[in-house]
């Protein structure tokens, strides 16, 4: 058991929302995610962790599983420069975690607000979302309502929305 999971999971409760937690072997990629979606009945983000070229911005970028993910779409709608993947030795330093379990329920140690949240705006529509708590071997589900709504303001990051194109071809 990771510590920063126990935190992430305490924070909740001291909100006072409602979540489901599953315990599983570590997944590594959304693929391996599909079967707690549907224990868990709630959609599993895919959580991208970006920079600047001169590692002055952090942003956090949550899309739905099935979004085709370009940078440099999501860099334009942030108003920044491309952005890259960030180091791991930042991750572990402002959000807690890990490349795998990379999560916005992270952002509970994000005091100095270094962590900019970049949503995808279908996100919205689901009813329940899921992340892992800073820990690739368990899964925390909520209401949609309760992330944006309770936890998102309780540790004081609100969403900007981006919109995901689909690049298929």
């Amino acid at each position: 058991m990771n510590g920063a999971a126990e935190l992430v999971l305490a924070r909740l409760e001291e909100m006072g929302i409602a979540f489901e937690q599953m315990t599983h072997p570590p997944v590594h990629t959304i693929g391996d995610c599909a079967p707690i979606e549907e224990a868990l009945g709630a959609v599993v983000a895919k959580n991208y962790f970006l920079t600047t070229k001169n590692r002055k911005r952090f942003f956090l970028c949550l899309v739905r599983p099935d979004a085709r993910f370009r940078t440099a779409d999501i860099s334009r709608q942030a108003g920044s420069s491309r952005l890259s993947f960030g180091a791991e030795e930042e991750l572990a330093a402002l959000l807690h975690t890990y490349p795998g379990a990379v999560s916005p329920l992270g952002l509970v140690f994000d005091g100095e607000d270094a962590v900019e949240l970049l949503v995808d705006g279908a996100l919205r529509q689901v009813e329940r979302i899921a992340f892992h708590p800073c820990d690739n071997a368990r899964t925390v589900a909520m209401s949609t309502e309760d992330f944006f709504g309770r936890f998102l303001p309780g540790v004081g990051h609100a969403p900007k929305w981006v919109e995901i194109h689909d690049f298929m071809k």
